[in-house]
């Protein structure tokens, strides 16, 4: 047994199945780029039967990050070419559009599943046991005539017959998986049920010797972290995990916290890895910021009080002596502290240098345009951190194609009269519209008027507010999250993997500002030009429907 474990990262695809996390094709690809600067072995890029522009997405990351050659072109020597891995049913269609998707990769995975648990198998797939034998047979065989590297995953592992998994086990080696992954897939195992589970299999399933063993497990029971470890120590060499630990329900096993596990108790473990811990931070912090779903401040290695220390007796024993409190120092996981001090005197090439330290490489128009916004910035705060330096890369250049824009946008609020806001909006015909409404708050007042310009009927199911540094001078940053109304409109939708059936899609928007309001502006027009995109609305025609207001207050 190798002492090497491999880190899958689904980000991508679980991940993305959160509520609210649908990307950009231009944000999945600069995920991709940092998850390769971070260096995990195998990137599921996505489930390409779900839509047509999931199919686009994974091929846009199998030439742009699984190529070598294109990997040359945007990072350093030292950053690997990945595993681009498409997820398939276990059915042609779905294994054809998975190969569809990956086959520009260097190192293409096809990863196809099938229930083993008794609840699936009969009230899911309504097939008898020696069918799901039969069928996982054929479709990993089927899988294998365009891929030579296979994984199989039995769908709800955590609560099947053991014995019953070592003869699909078995069949899917004979058949020609190279990885046969374990997933907890509704989060029921305890570490101990895990352990023995993992155990089991690599004990009594012929030609185990031969492949890889994975984990997958996931987070109801918040015991996701807890079990994946379990499932290493008892011998499995690939670890499935996303960023931040989102995912469906409460999420999957977190990266960050698998890596610093093996990292910080290596003692314990004896397990070697390839991910770089100092692209941790940055890694966390774009996926939230392109998902809009917000780190918890006492997440583990990534939230913001992970490395902050408030009790007078915990700052007594940092200032003697750094270990007394701290199991890990901040500068593994990448929040060294920078010494390039940005203002409103530095220059285009100061901030290109700092951007490219921190990972983002632009274009000359890019830069330009970003450039702008950060002399902004800096004529209102003395110095532009590293944090603010990532929002306006959101705010500015990773946005969707933009069906409507705002130019201005205005409130007045108070206790002396009804909240009203004022906004003046460039169509995708180019030309001004300006409207005003009045509601229960600015925010609420401002996305009425938002509507009587887009009339794109949706409902707003999320909205945060988050200082991205600290300080009266801080840049706000909004994140919301929109479901257009399926009543009125042909709401977006994708197959989900797992429930196997058309899922209405909800949109994220992001908004950067020293004005919370003008943040929140941009946050609703973002979601909102998302939703468009989606919807395949041409950018040089107004769409034209009723009203909706419904969910701004």
């Amino acid at each position: 047994m190798n002492n090497y474990v491999r880190f899958f990262d689904t980000t991508l695809r679980d991940g993305e199945q959160s509520p609210g996390a649908t990307m950009t094709s231009t944000e999945k690809i600069e995920v991709a780029r940092q998850l390769a600067r971070l260096g995990v072995d195998v990137i599921e890029a996505g489930f390409p039967i779900a839509s047509p522009d999931d199919l686009a997405a994974v091929q846009a990351i199998s030439s742009n990050v699984g190529q070598a050659e294109s990997v040359s072109t945007w990072a350093e020597d030292s950053v690997r070419t990945p595993v681009i891995c498409g997820l398939a049913r276990a059915s042609t269609q779905d294994i054809d559009a998975a190969w569809e998707a990956i086959q520009s990769a260097d190192y293409p995975r096809i990863h196809t599943f099938l229930a083993t648990s008794d609840i699936h198998m009969r009230h899911k797939l309504r097939m008898e046991r020696e069918d799901v034998v039969e069928r996982v047979s054929t479709m990993v065989a089927y899988a294998k005539q365009y891929c030579s590297d296979v994984e199989f995953s039995p769908e709800d592992a955590g609560r099947s017959d053991p014995e019953f998994l070592y003869i699909v086990l078995e069949q899917a080696i004979k058949s020609g998986a190279t990885t046969l992954n374990i997933p907890d897939t509704v989060g029921y195992t305890t570490p101990e049920e895990f352990s023995a589970l993992i155990s089991g299999i690599i004990a009594n399933t012929p030609g185990i010797d031969n492949v890889i063993v994975s984990v997958h497990c996931h987070d109801d029971l918040g015991l996701a972290t807890a079990n994946t470890l379990a499932g290493i120590r008892a011998g499995a060499r690939q670890a499935e995990v996303t960023i931040n630990g989102i995912g469906e329900r409460a999420g999957n096993t977190s990266l960050e916290e698998v890596v610093m596990a093996l990292h910080t108790r290596r003692p314990i473990f004896s397990l070697e890895h390839g991910v770089d811990t100092t692209q941790i931070t940055r890694a966390s912090r774009i996926v939230s910021k392109y998902t809009g779903i917000v780190v918890q401040p006492n997440k583990a290695i990534v939230g913001a009080n992970a490395f902050a220390h408030e009790a007078g007796i915990h700052q007594d024993g940092m200032l003697k002596h750094e270990e007394t409190y701290e199991i890990m120092r901040p500068e593994t996981v990448g929040l060294s502290q920078s010494t390039l001090v940005l203002g409103k005197h530095s220059g285009r090439h100061a901030l290109r240098v700092r951007l490219q330290e921190l990972g983002f490489d632009l274009s000359d128009e890019e830069l330009q345009d970003l450039f702008i916004r950060f002399k902004r910035l800096a004529d209102k705060k003395k110095v532009v951190a590293d944090a603010d330096l990532v929002a306006l890369i959101s705010d500015e250049i990773y946005q969707p194609p933009e069906v409507f824009r705002l130019k201005d946008a205005q409130v007045v609020c108070g206790t002396l009269g009804m909240p009203t806001a004022t906004v003046r909006i460039i169509g995708p015909d180019g030309k001004e519209s300006e409207q005003a409404a009045i509601g229960t708050g600015p925010v609420d007042a401002c996305y009425s008027a938002i509507d009587k310009i887009v009339h794109l009927p949706n409902e707003l199911q999320e909205y945060n507010v988050n200082a991205v540094t600290e300080g009266i001078d801080a840049l706000g940053e909004v994140t919301v999250r929109i479901q257009v109304d399926s009543e009125q409109m042909a709401a977006p939708q994708r197959i989900s993997p797992q429930r196997e059936q058309l899922q209405y899609r909800t949109f994220g928007g992001h908004g950067a500002s020293t004005d919370v309001f003008v943040a929140s502006a941009r946050a609703y027009v973002n979601a909102l030009n998302k939703a468009l995109a989606a919807l395949g609305v041409p950018i040089d025609k107004p769409i034209i429907t009723s009203n909706s207001t419904k969910g701004k207050d």
